[in-house]
């Protein structure tokens, strides 16, 4: 796969695995077209942004929000061996200096950055799609102190499953639908 905007565009990322399914479901891979859809949402540029790829798998979402300019990401991946390949390629491509790296479940991730006061202004959910964390960590993150002014929670699922409007404070604000992928923006209700 090869990264599609900003100073890293076109390098290539390692994606072993994809298809194989683990204890933390199968890995798939974002499609280019839903990467360029997550940025056109967001904006082009994230100059200064901190952007939480919480399901990290090959990295390649959080790694395109480097490349486009957030100042800090978060990697959390749970499976142990997807970890470690993400790792290695975040030390190969010299992009270790601006990421977090953690290994953890997405709850656990998200209770230790409230717990540290760590806040991100946007939040990229792709879990595996029949997982139902979805349901789980929408609540969770719009009920916790992670999210900054004006931040935003993108999550990607398949287009037959419908989301919450209203998540634990959250309000779903706009879907978008590329066939069988839909991403749902939710911004913090007032």
């Amino acid at each position: 796969m090869r990264l599609t905007g900003g100073q890293f565009r076109g390098r290539k990322v390692k994606a072993c695995g994809l298809g194989r399914s683990s204890a933390h479901g199968a890995l798939r891979a974002t499609s280019s077209r839903v990467r360029e859809a997550v940025f056109n949402i967001t904006g082009p540029s994230l100059e200064g942004d901190v952007f939480v790829d919480l399901y990290a798998g090959t990295g390649t979402m959080g790694m395109e929000a480097m490349s486009r300019g957030a100042v800090k990401v978060y990697f959390n991946e749970s499976d142990p061996e997807r970890y470690r390949t993400l790792a290695e390629t975040l030390e190969g491509c010299g992009c270790s200096a601006k990421a977090g790296i953690f290994n953890m479940k997405a709850d656990d991730f998200i209770n230790s950055m409230q717990d540290k006061g760590k806040v991100a202004d946007i939040f990229y959910l792709d879990p595996p799609y029949d997982s139902h964390e979805l349901e789980m960590i929408l609540p969770l993150i719009g009920k916790s102190n992670v999210l900054s002014d004006g931040a935003v929670v993108l999550a990607e699922h398949r287009s037959n499953i419908q989301l919450p409007d209203e998540p634990g404070g959250l309000v779903k604000s706009k879907t978008y639908k590329y066939g069988e992928t839909t991403l749902s923006l939710y911004r913090v209700g007032k």
